[in-house]
Order: structure tokens, then sequence, then C-alpha cells
């Protein structure tokens, strides 16, 4: 298609799809707030007539045995109600940060039919802090429909006591000392904050409850980059992390497989302070999902995901997706989410750049350098578990960012660790998790931290092949 002549950076096809979406934005706090309005018996009906509608042009749902099960999954409400369903107990902490924001800690220290400790004691146990992906929260790990498929059920039962943490922001940690999440100031963070307070202060506050010297850390996607930053400017926090297990691992993403979306947002990251505002990205998010038929729900996210990032997520099933897609969305800042689209122009994992009306000069870039995250300075040993054509990692550019003792395996063919190019959560809730990559996870912590002997140890189907990609500059 031919290029609009003075405005040709972009196809006419895609100013069509930028007004569009502009229109979108425009108009949805209106909608929003009307339904808001509607009867509840009027919301039921459109409601019920979309269902029809969807089982007229796609069928019915298949059913089976698990349909229960997964209907309970996906209405739970709470990371509590997710882990009750597979007999886990839970509790709950709330750590202080240095500069006010009360974040939530869920614990599970205790097998199945074993008895618990007093909440917050020490159980002797080793120690894993687990932590999710950008606009997530604790709720992804275990909304799985298989428990031998959700990494810390597994963990658990190897005889972990398990963390979970949750960033400022999310459902969990959504208050502070000096402001509330509804003025602009709360929302005022991004991963420079996420690494200097909510990393190492709720790595503090799990050494101190449970008195252990160190801890494990696995971060997923998002959970990686803030062990990055976190560890690299932190040198005593190297020495609190025993190992840094990095699934689907972020640094520098190459970028959004949208391009018109990926090309504006390059340009000027700042707009999304015009699409979006200055507190929460897409608060709406939550509004949506709980007046659409859930099967519509999914069908929606799955576009989404293929538009943006080219994930078709065919290693996933349908059930899961079900379960699992209405807990996947937690709130976060604008300002985090400029802040990766700043790393991706730059292909530099920066901190947060405050200059955002630099001075458009020939010297611009030898009179002004963002500063950088030092992760060549990290101690901790790093295992990264990756999917090796997966559009969102650029694994060579990462290894050449971090220390020498970096180990890294990665999945052949695969995106995110699942059998078909597909999405990150792969990594999490693919069906073949159990055997693509708790096995490693397993072995890696085994690697660096000195278990018991127990029963029912999960064994690699095939060896632990840690091989070393590093290519340094």
């Amino acid at each position: 298609m031919a290029r609009i002549p003075f405005v040709g950076r972009l196809y006419l096809r895609e100013y069509i799809a930028l007004l569009v979406g502009a229109l979108l934005i425009a108009f949805e706090i209106p909608i929003r707030l009307i339904t808001l309005a509607l009867p509840d018996a009027v919301i039921k009906f459109f409601h019920d007539k979309s269902v029809r509608i969807y089982h007229q042009n796609f069928g019915n749902s298949k059913v089976d045995a698990e349909a229960a099960r997964i209907s309970r999954i996906e209405k739970a409400n709470d990371f509590h109600e997710l882990c009750e369903i597979w007999g886990y107990e839970v509790e709950d902490h709330y750590v202080q940060t240095t500069d006010g924001y009360l974040l939530c800690l869920q614990r599970i220290s205790s097998k199945k039919g074993e008895p618990r400790a007093a909440p917050g004691e020490s159980t002797g146990k080793p120690v894993v802090y687990m932590h999710h992906g950008l606009l997530m929260c604790s709720d992804v790990w275990v909304c799985l429909t298989d428990e031998e498929r959700c990494i810390p059920f597994v963990l658990v039962e190897q005889g972990y006591d398990v963390w979970f943490g949750n960033n400022r922001g999310n459902k969990y940690s959504k208050k502070a000392i000096h402001t509330t999440a509804n003025e602009s100031r709360f929302w005022n963070f991004s991963i420079d904050d996420f690494c200097m307070h909510d990393i190492p202060n709720s790595i503090t506050y799990i050494l101190e409850a449970t008195k252990a010297g160190t801890l494990s850390y696995i971060g997923f996607s998002q959970g990686t980059a803030q062990a990055f930053a976190a560890l690299s400017i932190n040198p005593r926090l190297n020495e609190r992390v025993n190992v840094f297990i990095g699934l689907a691992p972020a640094m520098s993403p190459r970028g959004l497989s949208a391009r018109m979306v990926d090309a504006l947002m390059k340009a000027s990251p700042t707009l999304l302070f015009l699409f979006f505002g200055r507190k929460a990205i897409l608060p709406s998010t939550i509004f949506w999902q709980s007046i659409l038929y859930p099967e519509i729900f999914v069908k929606i996210i799955d576009v989404c995901l293929s538009y943006l990032f080219d994930w078709q997520g065919k290693n996933i099933t349908h059930s899961q997706k079900l379960a699992g897609y209405a807990h996947l969305y937690s709130y976060t800042s604008t300002k985090a989410v400029v802040h990766w689209f700043q790393i991706m122009r730059n292909s530099k994992f920066l901190m947060y750049d405050d200059d955002v009306q630099k001075v458009t000069s020939l010297y611009q870039d030898r009179s002004y350098r963002p500063a950088r995250f030092p992760t060549r300075n990290i101690t901790t040993p790093i295992f990264l578990l990756y999917g090796d054509v997966d559009h969102l990692v650029d694994i060579d550019s990462m290894l050449k960012e971090l220390p020498a003792h970096t180990t890294a395996r990665a999945v052949p063919g695969h995106e995110h660790l699942g059998e078909y190019p597909i999405a990150t959560l792969d990594v999490l809730w693919g069906w073949s998790t159990d055997t693509l990559v708790i096995p490693y996870v397993v072995d890696t912590l085994k690697k660096y931290r000195k278990m018991p002997p127990q029963n029912g140890i999960i064994e690699t189907s095939t060896p632990l092949d840690t091989t070393v990609v590093m290519s340094k500059t």
C-alpha cells in the first residue's frame, strides 16, 4: 500500500488503526460510566445475549470432568482462594518500603497435611522468593489447572519455604503511608523504584522472618528485570541471594510485533501519558472482565497478545486460558510501562529517563547519557531459561551485559518455552511446564542450596544442561 505523502512514516492502514485506537480510548470512559449506571437486569440481558451470540458463532465450550475446577479457579477472588483449591494454607505479610509503600508478601511454608508453623516463624527450610511480571500479581503463579505444572506447589512439596512478592500498585499492594491510590503521586513509580525499594525491602523482611541467611530468587519476565536491576546496584543484596533463576528473562526487549504501535511508542514513549494519564494504566480491564462472558474475554486477550507480541498461545490449553486469564491483569503505573518503551527505544537497560524534553541536537548523544544499570556487577549465580525463537528475548545482547558466571538454557524452536512459537506465559502455564521448566528449576535450586533427603523428589528427565552461551565484548 502506498504511503501518505509528508507523513509517510506509517502506512495508511496504520494511521487508521491509530485513529480507531484513540477513539476507543476517548469513548471508553463514558461507555464505562453509562454501563455502571445501567440496572443489573439490563446488564444481565446484554451478558446473556453475548453468550448466545458467542455460541451461535463459535459453538459450545468443551465440557469435561475438569469443568467445575476450572470454573472455581476462574472465579477465585484472590491468592488465598486459589491455593485453597489445591489444599494449601497461605500467610499474608506486609512490608513497608523505605519510601512508604505497603507491600503484601504471601507465603506457603507447609506441604499438604503437614502441621504449619506459627505465622511469621522460621521453618528451618530453604527459602524461595518468587516475583511476577509486568501488569501482574502473585496470582499468576498459582492459577493453574494442574498442580503438577504449578512451580510453587512443586517446590513446597520438595520442602521449600516459598514466598511471593507483589509490586507496589497491584491488587495486593495499593497502600502507602504518605499518599493514596487516588492521587497521581502514588503512581509516580517505575522499574527504578521496584529495584531500589520493593525487591530489597521484601528480601530483607523475608530473611528476618525466616531467620535464613540467604534465599533463592525466581523471577518471571519483568520479575527478572527487577532482579537484574536490584542486584546490579546493591552489592550487599548479592550476598543474600544464593541463586537467581530467570524464567523468560527481560532486560532490553527488541520491541512489539505491532509495527505501528512499536514505532510510535519508541519515537515518543511519553505519548502513553497522553493516552492513559499518569495513574494506573488500563484500570478498566477489571471492569470489562467482570461483565464479559469468559469465552469472549479469552478471545479478546488472545487477539491483543497476537497483535502486540505475535503470541499465538497454542501451547496453553483453552481450559488454562479460561482459568488463568481471569487472574492475568493487575494494576501498575503508566510510568512503569513508559520506562519499558524508553529501554526498547535505546536498546539498553536504562534507569528511567526524566529528561523527556531533550533539546534536538547533532550532539545530543554526547551531551546527555541516561544512567544504565551496571548488570555486569552482579555476583549472585544466574541461571536463565528462555525460548530461542522468543521475539521479546534478545539473549545474545542480554548475555553481553551480564557477568561471565551467567548460565543459560534455550529450548530449541520454542518461544518462552512452548512447543509452538507462542506467549511468554508458556513458562508458567504451558501444558509441558512440568517437563520443560520445573526439572531445571528444581535442579538449579538443589545445586546452590543443599536440601535434606526427600521422598518423591522430581528427577530431571534429561541431564541439566546449563550451557554457558556467553559472548563478551
